[in-house]
């Protein structure tokens, strides 16, 4: 008997509705450097209105949702993950100052269902409508027998420009700075393993209603990962210069606020300086989790902190909030050995 590509479990017409299904949310991302169409081999993007910079320098992320994706498999939800993947590179070329150009992503799954590839890739798509990327190419791998028939993976890749003169880098730190954070929508892309050792991981605990969340248990896990681009252009916007900015991802406050400050400088902030949304609450009560570990995995509420001038902290809260986002004043920089106090 003959065996084909499909017997095998690798279905090339699912692969082509797939493409055409996508084409409708892709096409809503384009800029006009985009010179390529979707399916073709590579995607290019000219560089050509970038030259009026002194040095156009290139920024560049790559990233994934990790576990998250198993709460979006039990809750048969696919349309958000898309928008935590392009959140997590896009928001680290923003904290170095640059603007996000265009993005790539990458699926692979145990098997092609057009409607579901689809709706993830609709949620990339919003993800770079969110930071003004394009959506300039991406690859889905159908890997029968590597991956259960039910599952994915998602991965992204964004690439980012900034004149050199304006990276942020925080060599111009100082003691006085005052320390701006911009509040999460949630536990966004990390410390998911943990939550499902905490939570049950069925969809009857998913669909628990919590009167403190407002919302069922999976509603307030699966809230995507929020975009600061447009933030921080604002702040740009304003004349302010950030002078150091860090993304509260994995390892949270300890190991993410260290890695934007230079030597000699301490971060301190005040853990009553803004409200700590009520899932990590829950997260640290259902858990036993300690505090110090709370700070050392989430980002408790804050997912991103910049550094400015004093003279320049108002008039960032104003920018920040123009943007759609919500600001508070978390701290100083103080003189010191270089690391992170929480008081």
């Amino acid at each position: 008997m003959a065996i084909d590509y499909k017997a095998a479990g690798v279905d090339i017409e699912a692969g082509y509705k797939a493409v055409e299904l996508m084409k409708k949310h892709v096409q809503g991302t384009m800029r006009p450097e985009v010179l390529t169409n979707l399916g073709g081999f590579s995607g290019a993007f000219s560089m050509e209105r970038f030259k009026q910079m002194e040095k156009p320098t290139l920024v560049s992320g790559t990233d994934g949702v990790g576990t998250k994706l198993k709460l979006a498999f039990l809750m048969d939800r696919h349309d958000t993950v898309g928008i935590d993947c392009v959140a997590m590179c896009v928001n680290d070329i923003a904290c170095a100052g640059g603007e996000p150009l265009f993005f790539l992503d990458y699926i692979a799954c145990g098997k092609n269902e057009p409607e579901k590839i689809a709706a993830i890739v609709s949620g990339v798509a919003e993800g770079c409508r969110q930071s003004n990327a394009a959506l300039i190419g991406g690859e889905t791998a159908e890997m029968p027998g590597f991956y259960p028939e039910d599952e994915y993976d998602l991965a992204g890749f964004a690439v980012g420009i900034v004149d050199e003169k304006d990276l942020i880098t925080g060599k111009d730190l100082k003691a006085g700075d005052i320390l701006i954070g911009m509040a999460s929508s949630g536990v966004h892309s990390n410390g998911f393993s943990l939550v499902r050792k905490v939570f049950e991981m069925t969809k009857e605990s998913l669909e628990t209603y919590y009167d403190s969340l407002g919302c069922i248990l999976g509603e307030a896990l699966l809230a995507p990962t929020k975009i600061y681009v447009k933030a921080l252009r604002s702040i740009r916007g304003a004349g302010v210069t950030v002078k150091a900015c860090s993304h509260i991802t994995g390892g949270g406050f300890y190991e993410n606020i260290p890695r934007m400050l230079k030597d000699s400088t301490r971060a301190v902030i005040r853990r009553d300086s803004y409200p700590i949304p009520p899932i990590f609450g829950l997260l640290a009560r259902n858990g036993g989790i300690e505090e110090q570990m709370m700070y050392n995995t989430y980002n408790m509420g804050l997912g991103m902190v910049l550094a400015v001038d004093a003279a320049d902290a108002d008039k960032t809260m104003e920018a920040i909030r123009a943007a759609g986002e919500t600001p508070y004043v978390v701290g100083e920089i103080e003189a010191g050995e270089k690391g992170v106090s929480l008081c």
